[in-house]
């Protein structure tokens, strides 16, 4: 049995809501904030909805990068400090590419409309 509306149409619902209903009877800040609002959930959708998957293969990727295991927040502290002392950089050939995907996924959740973002992520992914 489905239990609908689901979480994506409650959030959905609320930012129509604010962009259609709500912000265009507001002004000054109070418009503002209510198209913050709106971008937000939008962002909460798109966190839901793409972020499982990227966070695991980002795990992979780490996991393989580092030839360790973790948890991906004591992953990424040890890339960061493994590159801070030079043990990994330009010249690890997994490296870059790694720090591409990982950013292309954040801004799929967090700027999806950029269009440098749309164009880097056509040339990388053509079917995405």
């Amino acid at each position: 049995m489905q239990d609908l509306p689901t979480p994506d149409d409650l959030l959905a619902a609320v930012a129509d809501f604010l962009r259609e209903q709500a912000q265009p009877q507001l002004s000054g800040q109070a418009a503002f904030h209510a198209r913050v609002a709106a971008n937000a959930l939008d962002i909460v959708r798109r966190q839901l909805a793409l972020a499982p998957a990227a966070e695991a293969e980002e795990l992979r990727r780490l996991r393989e990068l580092l030839h360790c295991d973790g948890s991906l927040a004591e992953l990424n502290a040890q890339l960061c400090r493994r590159i801070a002392s030079g043990e990994l950089g330009t010249h690890t050939p997994t490296l870059v590419p790694h720090l591409w995907r990982t950013t292309l996924d954040k801004l799929a959740v967090d700027q999806p409309g950029y269009e440098s973002y749309r164009r880097l992520r056509a040339a990388i992914d053509p079917g995405a």
